[in-house]
């Protein structure tokens, strides 16, 4: 390796772009965990039963979705903002100011008192750090050139996984600071607490505010006024359908019993959500038939991504995408019951945010650096083969971890002791339970090298000409089964207990791996050369 090959990392992090991606990593990954584990335990500790919550994990769907309204996002501008700010700063600032408001109304909404004013909450939370998500990533994409997008995704991921920990293992610790535990529900403390996390947004809004637009080729908004109102209508009219479908549909019929029934109920709902999708589908059909929006602008945002996708691949296209949609769906459906495993498993709400919020979250950065050493050395298929092998096994120990109960064993980690009121202070011990620590280390650490494998591999199936909206339909495909069959993880724990659970978690990898092998024989990962645009 030459000397300027050595020293070219280092001149890539004096690039501005670079930090600035490092700060909107971290706004990124605030919402997230809010969602899912701290919510979930804010919600155990009020007494929710495990069903209910995690059903809340559902709130989050808005990731699952996003593409379908990140073409919206390249499109139409915001009003005053996009004037002010640029094209992208402008739907930033919005998308990062809802975020704010959707974690206050959180802060507002005691658990105990109103369930669906929580819901409704969660599900605006889950809908703009969506939307912000695709802001971040289109802007990323136009920050700097194809060389630097490598380092620009690397920082963003540390910006991110640092934010994971201040909203999983800073919200555990300031909630039992406040005054909230187990045993004491209290929810002024949970309330504080999500202002907090509130306000650590405004490390986004900041950057947001500081940094400069990045530079468009050609006419940002070409189109009148009234095609962005239309084409806008037409997309709230699609989703107001939807959700009518949702809620004028009646609950489950009840026609057995016990698991029978939880297992109709679930086919019930996943039918209901196809229903709900058919309808908002035909919706917007009909109004670009009555000519309500400009077809053109529905063309290039919508359509043309997708022809361009099934032209290239063909009749192997739906394998394709069942892989992306399956791919994460054993690690994702048992960690949305995770955390309210750990607490009925006796771990302290410390103990948990220690190993798996902190510790674990380091993990998973090793994890993703061994992840692109191994898909350089290995390849990306057989990268992304030993990752999903790796998260079957790496399940498997939670069974192990239901077999030892609550028979603790300690591991004792030095750390240096420092505050700022008296400076060093010599050596302490971080005490965490051994088993524990030993699941989280291993399934941390495969989930690291199984992302940046399949991020790695649905670059490959991008092309050029529609990355963002590419992009954006895979990572949404990549989360929707997982997300939808892991909101009922709690019944199927109350159902078959949680050992049992952890076995059907694991076997969901399987054909996971079948898939693998017969997608990598076809799949050429060549890159994409730039289709033209009509």
């Amino acid at each position: 390796m030459t000397h300027e090959a050595i020293h070219e990392p280092i001149r890539w992090w004096r690039e501005k772009p670079v930090w600035i991606m490092l700060l909107l990593g971290f706004s990124a990954g605030i919402p997230i965990l809010l969602i899912f584990s701290s919510l979930s335990l804010w919600l155990r500790e009020a007494g929710v039963e495990k069903s209910s919550v995690t059903y809340f994990s559902w709130a989050a769907l808005g990731y699952s979705f996003k593409f379908m309204w990140a073409p919206l996002i390249d499109k139409v501008p915001v009003p005053i903002l996009s004037k002010a700010l640029g094209r992208r700063r402008g739907w930033l600032l919005i998308s990062q100011l809802a975020v704010i408001g959707a974690i206050c109304w959180m802060a507002n909404v005691d658990p105990q008192s109103s369930l669906v004013a929580m819901a409704l909450a969660a599900v605006m939370l889950g809908f703009s750090s969506a939307t912000q998500d695709v802001v971040i990533d289109a802007f990323r994409i136009e920050s700097s050139n194809a060389r630097m997008q490598a380092i620009l995704s690397s920082t963003y991921l540390t910006g991110y996984r640092v934010a994971m920990i201040v909203a999983g293992a800073g919200a555990l610790y300031l909630a039992e600071y406040f005054g909230s535990t187990t045993d004491v529900y209290s929810y002024s403390a949970w309330r504080n607490t999500y202002y907090c996390m509130a306000g650590f947004m405004l490390v986004g809004v900041l950057t947001t505010l500081m940094v400069r637009e990045p530079e468009h080729e050609g006419v940002d908004y070409p189109y009148p006024t009234r095609d962005y109102m239309r084409f806008t209508e037409v997309f709230v009219i699609s989703v107001v359908a939807a959700v009518a479908v949702f809620w004028l549909a009646p609950s489950a019929p009840e026609l057995a019993q016990g698991g029978l029934q939880h297992l109709i109920s679930f086919v019930y709902g996943a039918l209901v959500l196809c229903v709900a999708l058919s309808v908002a589908y035909w919706v917007a059909r009909m109004s670009l038939r009555l000519e309500f929006a400009n077809p053109l602008m529905v063309e290039q945002g919508y359509v043309a991504p997708i022809k361009d996708f099934l032209k290239r691949y063909g009749a192997l296209a739906v394998w394709v995408l069942i892989l992306v949609g399956c791919y994460r769906i054993s690690d994702i459906v048992l960690g949305i019951i995770a955390n309210v495993f750990y607490q009925d498993m006796g771990y302290s709400k410390s103990q948990i945010a220690s190993v798996t919020k902190v510790f674990g979250v380091l993990m998973t950065i090793l994890g993703s650096f061994l992840g692109g050493f191994l898909a350089l050395k290995i390849g990306v298929l057989r990268s992304l083969l030993l990752g999903a092998v790796l998260v079957v096994l790496t399940n498997l120990l939670f069974v192990w971890l239901t077999v030892v109960g609550d028979q603790f064993t300690f591991l004792a980690i030095p750390l240096p002791s420092f505050s700022f009121s008296e400076g060093w202070g010599g050596w302490t011990s971080l005490t965490l339970p051994r088993e524990l620590t030993l699941v989280i280390i291993m399934d941390n650490l495969t989930q690291g090298i199984a992302l940046i494998a399949f991020i790695a591999w649905l670059s490959s199936l991008t092309n050029v000409s529609f990355t963002a909206t590419q992009y954006s339909l895979f990572s949404s495909i990549m989360t929707l089964i997982p997300k939808f069959l892991g909101g009922y993880s709690g019944t199927l724990v109350d159902m078959f207990g949680y050992t049992n659970f952890f076995l059907f978690a694991s076997a969901l990898g399987l054909p996971v791996i079948v898939l693998i092998l017969y997608v990598s024989r076809h799949v050429d990962l060549k890159p994409v050369t730039r289709a033209k645009v009509g």
